[in-house]
């Protein structure tokens, strides 16, 4: 087993792709410093699992990318690939190559492959452990590495021998057995606590179970006494219902009478209504040719008075005169002004000029004065000149002529030079730009690539985002739904009934003339449900029929088919005795008439207003006591349903909602489940779609995520390249920049050099020509007066130039306004002409629609009168037929007042039978949902004639009595007697006897698995002392390995010298530490602190030397482990290295030539221009044999 190849990408300082081809024997990795020689070393810790930040010289892990330079970009990611040659079978893996990959990015992610699969950093440690290489990676000797073993303490250098011996393994298992066992303690106590627990809830709990024992016969008891009870009452209930019923048939023979003579009195109303009918015609006709004869004049006069009111208006309207200025005027002022604007103009004008004089003037008296100045100064240097004497400007001149002609010479020269300096700046930039050209197509696909890919990445995250959203309110709308249809299901349970009112509603094909039940016909207001239901009573309950005919029939169906009983609501009645609700007294603030919260189908509507007749809704009770004093007649209902009147109250607690309270629940839950079904099935499709889309965004991320990589490889590539041409035309440039600085200071010298020269020889010239006397300045104060005189005529000619200006300012617009207000006035004058034509026409249109109106007027006068009369008569024929209809009426009134009594009365007896009925129905239902006995049954055991036996015997006693008679009191009595020990047991648990039965079991169960954890720790320790045994025994052999060969190695290394391992606690070999002790040739010292620095680095080679050799492991690398040694001591190293490459692969970084020498392969790494290291590499065995 070997290293075979380690590729690297982005690490570090290597940004390009490289790989190292690795072979057995020594290969030595060689370079300047700083040129990432030690790099090669950390990418082989960091892709075999190295965690430790500072082992790999870096700040955060991060570091290990690609940072950039300033010719080359940083990179995203680092990459390292290590192949392993394991054709020996050295690695717990069947395959003879192994290829080790780790992946970092900026993100912080991480990613580990073994043979392109991926894998967790603990696979990468499991499979290199068994071979020697563990955690601390003993194998690699870096930089520092020297002194941290001379530094670690007793226990570290045990932990370095440990993995060097393959403990590792032994040390894991032993972790695991200790997981295990701390794991089986904690599951050991928290039995014991629920063993103690059970223990403790058991006693109680017994006695629970006896209680409930007897309160079992207690129940059982009063049970029998409730069903002789529940008996008694039915058997009373039906023989009292029999001797009712016969007395009904009275009352409805009278009330067949009373119809028959009603329906005589109905019919002579009928033909009277009939001959009012006919005669309706006539009268609406005369009465509607009436009113439209008057509504025609009553238009035809008002439009006579508004002809006559526009008339007098258009006479009396006079056109108002204008209050404006007369155009011709404006115009007239407007030129004037105008004329005005331009001698301002003019003026203006000659005030420029007459500045522009001045100014010039001014500037040619100051050039003369200053030219009168520097003569002045001349004269006066020339005269001082004179007196320093001419010899000395001479020199001065030749001096000055001598330095021009040498820097005129330099300029040529350094001229020459940037010439060709930018000669080799121009090529390299040709060739630098024809590569940015590619580059900057690259860049612009990569810019391209990334844009596509972050735009592609946030889709899916968002995507996702919306997926989850969708998830969770679908999950949300379908809980809400199940809730719904949950609720509906059991309100329409609710609804579910089984009297005869629902036998009867199950058959409407066999009878005609069903409407439905009122709950489900009735349309309430929220809130009020409970108010219509009492003021309702029993109604709510019922069956509406469309007349009197279906109610006898669905009657004669319950009786015939011995169905039960049924409330039956009549619809298609007229109003009762009751009137109208516009008839009933006005209700004060707060409160409502019940008909107005509710509402139903036109049959039963009539029947719902009698039922509801005078029954108002109020909020609480004190409310209906306030309206019922106020009102007598009126019935007031609360909100809650409690019913109030002046001689009538029915109210209390409800056990259950009404049924129309129930239905409105029931619809509610109907409209709302809909509801969320559509939102469900809506969410539903939304999230099919946005999953589709999630995994078309997915895919779209995928592909460009790829061509990405496939771009930065590219563009590595040409990167490259264009920093070394980049680089090169840099320099050039540089070059040619300096030589045009240089070019330029010698230029500025020159020039300042010949202005110097000529400067001296003018001197000169002066002194040698003029004379020593003092120059006059009577022509310069002259100048200067005169200077003085144009500064101030310019200040007055600009003061004149602004006052002209400021004149024009004022005067500029003027005309303008003025010639407009002109127009305007002209504008308005025609306006009003036109408004004067206008109203002459109007007026003459009035005066003819009043002369027409006139001629109508006269005429529809005479129709008007005729209408009249013929609306008198019909309506008197109208008058008689009225007064016939009414006393036919009261009769019809007279006899269905009695029918409505006999009615009532038979109603009344109805619902008599009808509560008794539902009393005894009530008690078969209670007998059947409370006590599970069926009515029959319950009459035929149970009733009055049936002995009663004696009461069961608690547990542990006998029987005693014989049966007895029924007798109502003795039975009332005993069922308070049993009723009364229940109370006195207190509250019984009725699964107590289970849970104890249970809890029994449990404990049992759980007194087992007890057990078992003992059983089971007791193998865990004894796992845990044979990996100690094992261990210990693996250690020890390691360690007197490690003892005989440092002993040897640190002979050889300090001949006459003596070095030990010694173990500080013998007599414990799991946790002894190892000292090491060392006396060089010709020192009494041991204490490693006290050597020097070349000796406490061969000491730790030789503690290290002895690790390899006691323990072998396939490969070493050494990071410059012998920079400190001298040539000596390097001598005895490189002779160890000779015989440890003999059974390992030896991966050497140093800067030793003589380690060189002993190299099978040479790696040089150098670090170029743009700051990545690039390498070369050198087979040295195969050179030397050629």
């Amino acid at each position: 087993m070997y290293l075979k190849s380690l590729t690297l990408r982005g690490f570090k300082s290597f940004a390009s792709s490289t790989t190292l081809h690795f072979e057995p024997g020594i290969t030595c990795v060689v370079g300047p410093n700083g040129s990432g020689k030690s790099n090669v070393v950390d990418a082989i810790a960091w892709v075999m699992g190295e965690q430790g930040v500072k082992s790999l010289r870096g700040g955060k892990m991060e570091d290990v990318i690609f940072a950039g330079t300033s010719g080359r970009a940083p990179l995203g990611r680092a990459e390292v690939i290590l192949t392993i040659d394991n054709s020996d079978g050295a690695l717990p893996i069947d395959y003879a190559e192994v290829t080790i990959s780790r992946m970092m990015f900026r993100n912080g992610g991480s990613e580990y492959s073994i043979n392109g699969r991926t894998s967790r950093l603990l696979d990468v440690q499991e499979l290199l452990s068994d071979s020697g290489i563990g955690r601390e990676m003993h194998v690699i000797v870096g930089q520092g590495r020297l002194d941290s073993i001379l530094h670690a303490t007793p226990e570290d250098r045990r932990g370095f021998v440990e993995e060097a011996a393959g403990v590792l393994k032994h040390r894991k298992r032993k972790e695991k057995a200790l997981r295990k066992l701390d794991s089986t303690e904690g599951n050991l106590t928290r039995l014991q606590d629920l063993l103690t627990e059970i223990r403790r809830a058991l006693r109680p709990l017994g006695k629970q179970a006896e209680a409930a024992r007897k309160a079992a016969v207690i129940q059982a008891d009063a049970r029998d006494a409730r069903l002789r009870l529940l008996a008694d009452d039915l058997v009373q209930l039906t023989t009292t219902l029999a001797q009712e019923v016969a007395d009904e048939s009275a009352v409805r023979e009278r009330r067949a009478v009373v119809e028959r003579e009603l329906s005589v009195v109905q019919a002579q109303e009928t033909e009277l209504e009939e001959s009012l009918r006919a005669d309706a015609p006539r009268v609406a006709r005369a009465q509607e040719t009436w009113y439209r004869l008057s509504s025609l004049k009553e238009r035809l006069g008002g439009t006579a008075g508004l002809a006559v009111e526009r008339s007098r208006h258009l006479a009396e309207a006079r056109e108002e005169e204008r209050p404006g200025r007369d155009p011709d005027q404006l115009d007239e002022e407007a030129r004037r002004v105008r004329a005005e604007e331009e001698a301002i103009a003019a003026e203006t004008e000659s005030h420029r000029e007459a500045l522009d004089q001045a100014v010039g003037h001014r500037q040619a008296s100051e050039r003369a004065l200053a030219e009168e100045e520097r003569r002045i100064a001349a004269l006066s240097r020339a005269a001082a000149d004179r007196r320093e004497g001419l010899a000395r400007l001479t020199g001065q001149v030749n001096s000055v002529r001598s330095r021009l002609e040498a820097r005129e010479a330099e300029v040529e020269r350094l001229t020459a030079a940037r010439a060709e300096a930018s000669d080799r700046a121009e090529q390299a930039q040709e060739e630098f730009v024809a590569v940015e050209s590619q580059v900057a197509s690259l860049d612009a696909g990569e810019r391209g690539l990334d844009a596509q890919y972050e735009s592609a990445q946030g889709a899916l995250e968002a995507l996702e985002e919306q997926l989850v959203t969708l998830r969770q309110d679908q999950e949300e709308a379908e809980r809400e739904r199940a809730a719904l249809a949950a609720r509906k299901e059991a309100l329409e349970l609710g609804l579910a009934r089984k009297d005869g009112a629902a036998e009867l509603l199950a058959a409407t094909e066999r009878v005609s003339g069903q409407l439905g039940s009122v709950a489900a016909l009735l349309s309430v207001e929220p809130g009020y449900e409970a108010a219509v239901a009492g003021a309702l009573g029993r109604a709510a309950d019922a069956v509406a029929v469309e007349s009197v005919d279906s109610a006898v029939a669905a009657l004669h169906h319950l009786r015939t088919e011995d169905l039960g009983r049924a409330g039956l609501l009549v619809g298609g009645a007229g109003p009762g005795a009751e009137g109208a609700p516009s008839d009933w007294p006005a209700l004060p603030p707060g409160a409502r008439y019940a008909v107005d919260v509710a509402s139903a189908p036109a049959e039963v509507l009539p029947a719902l207003v009698r039922l509801l007749a005078r029954v108002a809704v109020v909020d609480d009770l004190a409310a209906a006591r306030a309206l019922v004093t106020d009102q007598p007649d009126v019935m007031a209902v609360t909100r809650e349903g409690d019913l109030l009147g002046a001689h009538t109250a029915y109210g209390g607690s409800a056990a259950q909602p009404s049924l129309l309270e129930v239905q409105a629940a029931v619809d509610d839950a109907a409209e709302r489940l809909r509801e969320a079904s559509t939102r469900a099935e809506r969410l539903r499709a939304e999230r099919a779609e946005a999953e589709e889309r999630r995994k078309a965004a997915a895919a779209g991320a995928e592909q460009a995520l790829n061509r990405l990589h496939e771009s930065d490889a590219e563009l590595a590539a040409v990167a490259e390249r264009l920093g070394q041409l980049g680089s090169a035309a840099r320099s050039a440039q540089a070059e040619a920049e300096r030589l045009g600085t240089a070019i330029e200071e010698a230029r500025q010298a020159v020039v300042r050099d010949q202005s110097g020269l000529g400067e001296l020889q003018e001197r000169l010239s002066t002194a040698e020509d003029s004379p020593d006397e003092e120059p006059s300045t009577d022509e310069r104060d002259r100048l200067a007066e005169v200077c003085r005189d144009g500064r101030q005529r310019e200040m007055e000619a600009r003061l004149g130039l602004r006052t002209a200006e400021e004149r024009g300012r004022a005067m500029s617009g003027r005309a303008d306004s003025l010639e407009r207000a002109a127009r305007e006035e002209r504008a308005a004058r025609e306006r009003a002409r036109v408004r004067r034509e206008r109203r002459a026409r109007e007026a003459e249109v009035a005066a003819a629609v009043l002369s027409a109106v006139r001629q109508v007027l006269a005429r529809l006068d005479g129709s008007l009168a005729a209408a009249g009369r013929e609306r008198q008569e019909a309506e008197q024929a109208r008058t008689a037929r009225e007064a016939q209809i009414n006393t036919v009426r009261q009769k019809v009134r007279a006899l269905a007042g009695e029918l409505d009594e006999l009615t009532d009365s038979v109603h009344r007896d109805e619902m008599a039978r009808a509560e008794q009925r539902m009393r005894i129905e009530q008690l078969e239902t209670r007998a059947v949902e409370e006590l599970g006995v069926d009515p029959e049954t319950l009459a035929r055991e149970y009733g009055p004639e049936v002995p009663v036996p004696p009461s069961q015997p608690a547990p542990g006693e006998e029987a005693e009595g014989e049966p007895r008679p029924y007798d109502r009191a003795e039975q009332t009595k005993r069922l308070k007697a049993a009723e009364r020990q229940l109370n006195l047991l207190g509250k019984v648990n009725p699964l107590a006897l289970e849970e104890f039965a249970a809890m029994e079991e449990r404990h049992t169960f759980l007194s087992r698995q007890l057990e078992d954890l003992r059983a089971t720790r007791k193998d865990l320790m004894e796992i845990v002392r044979e990996v100690d045994e094992r261990v210990e025994q693996v250690f020890t052999a390691a360690y007197r390995d490690v003892e005989k060969q440092f002993e040897q190695v640190f002979d050889r290394l300090f001949p006459g010298g003596d070095g030990r391992l010694v173990l500080t606690n013998p007599d414990d070999m799991l946790t002894t530490g190892i000292e090491v002790e060392a006396r060089p040739p010709g020192k009494k010292v041991k204490r490693l602190s006290l050597l020097s620095g070349g000796e406490r680095s061969l000491v730790a080679v030789a503690f290290l030397v002895a690790l390899f050799k006691a323990r072998p492991s396939p490969f070493y690398l050494l990071d410059e482990v012998e920079a400190a040694l001298d040539d000596t001591n390097l001598g005895r190293l490189l002779e160890i290295y000779e015989e440890l490459r003999e059974n390992s692969q030896l991966l050497v970084v140093t800067h030793q030539k003589r380690t060189m020498e002993v190299a099978d392969a040479l790696y040089g790494v150098s670090m170029r221009g743009d700051g990545v290291s690039a390498v070369i590499s050198q087979r040295i065995r195969e050179a030397e044999s050629a």
